[in-house]
């Protein structure tokens, strides 16, 4: 831990090791902001510290940064952010290989960069957590500040809310966008159950949606579903199995270690929902989904089979969480990154936001115009998205 600089009446620190900040005080900072998510939680930050998913020989060092202000003998923890040195661009989920091969053309080091993001995690939310916009503003500087003094090549903000957007632009950082898939249930009436969302489709959609979870089923295929601590170490155990076979499938290596579910599992329970498939007896894939139960929004995980049956992936992966959302009054559930094949399912293009910052006077010149054409181009395909909505009616926006 270093204590980096002393403006006014704040200590600005930067902690190698999230366990140093008080997590009591940080998961506070993240309940005050409009749009927090669970991946935020103090708890969940230091399991992938702890587990070594997100750890100095993966590629992640922290240097997590708080801002603490003096109210006489004490310190009361006004503002954070989980910070990372990172030596590659793996698990971000914002794509920026091309700007770190520029950069090695003209025989300058792209890497580390400095990064505030969730690693492994791209759920838009508050990175930035803070009291107010002031200190909100004083923590962008800091981050700024952290990488100039250390010679560092960029800046990077992952997947941001509303607030930390709207500081960043007032800094003049950049601002890339990106497209993702959410559903959100409808409002006034909610669904009343799957097949009352499956009446708001276009016909084809609901034929098609049909004809998949047919398949399944002819298949023999069950689905359980878990929550919490009715998910037991050996479902957990299952699950991660699943979870490697994807990667490996890919021929690539699980960003997440077993220990990081094992920390979930004791930290965080109330926060996992795991659907198993089983059949003839057999357990042959699984699916979890991140729960946030006071704002009642959903998110699509990981998931992995055993065994390949036709269309499983869509029944695990989709119609189970939707159908469970329902059923459970969810507001929204988010399928993660990419995927346009989403929106045949009723998950619809929403943009989510990164901002930037370079060192380097001509690249970041550079940069910022080739994000005004690709904000150009994302525009452009939002709006072809649009005119492709698989809703017989527009459904309420998300």
């Amino acid at each position: 831990m270093r204590e980096e600089q002393r403006p006014d009446d704040y200590v600005i620190r930067v902690h190698d090791d999230p366990s140093q900040i008080d997590a009591r005080a940080w998961n506070a900072l993240l309940e005050a902001q409009a749009s927090a998510t669970p991946f935020m939680r103090h708890e969940y930050l230091l399991a992938l510290h702890a587990s070594a998913s997100a750890s100095p020989g993966a590629g992640w060092t922290a240097q997590f940064v708080a801002i603490y202000e003096r109210e006489g003998s004490t310190e009361v923890l006004v503002a954070a952010a989980p910070l990372y040195l990172k030596d590659h661009s793996y698990g971000e989920y914002v794509f920026d290989w091309a700007w770190a091969d520029a950069y090695q053309r003209h025989g300058l080091d792209y890497y580390p960069k400095l990064l505030c993001a969730v690693p492994f995690t791209p759920v838009p939310g508050p990175r930035l957590l803070a009291r107010d916009d002031a200190v909100r503003a004083l923590l962008l500087r800091s981050m700024q500040g952290l990488a100039s003094q250390r010679g560092l090549s960029s800046a990077h903000l992952l997947f941001l809310d509303e607030a930390d957007q709207r500081v960043a632009r007032a800094a003049g950082w950049m601002i890339r966008s990106t497209v993702q898939f959410h559903w959100t249930n409808r409002d006034a009436p909610a669904y009343a159950d799957f097949p009352d969302f499956l009446a708001s489709l276009q016909r084809d959609k609901r034929k098609k949606i049909g004809q998949e979870r047919r398949k399944v089923l002819d298949a023999g295929v069950r689905f359980g579903a878990l929550t919490g601590a009715e998910i037991t170490t050996g479902d957990w155990d299952f699950f991660y199995r699943c979870y490697t076979l994807t990667y490996r499938a890919h021929r690539s290596t699980p960003y997440l270690r077993r220990d990081f579910f094992t920390r979930m599992a004791q930290a965080m329970p109330e926060n996992w929902l795991l659907f198993v498939a089983e059949r003839q007896g057999r357990r042959i894939a699984a699916s979890l989904i991140a729960l946030d139960p006071p704002r009642g929004n959903a998110f699509g995980r990981y998931w992995g089979a055993t065994e390949q049956v036709d269309c499983l992936h869509f029944e695990a992966c989709y119609y189970q969480p939707l159908a469970w959302c329902i059923a459970n009054g969810y507001h929204r559930f988010e399928g993660g990154a990419q995927g346009e094949h989403k929106m045949a399912r009723g998950l619809m293009p929403v943009t989510t936001a990164s901002a930037h910052w370079l060192a380097h006077p001509q690249f970041s010149q550079a940069v910022a115009e080739f994000l005004r054409r690709e904000g150009r181009a994302v525009e452009d395909y939002i709006g072809e998205l649009e005119e492709r909505r698989p809703f017989k009616l527009a459904p309420p926006g998300p």
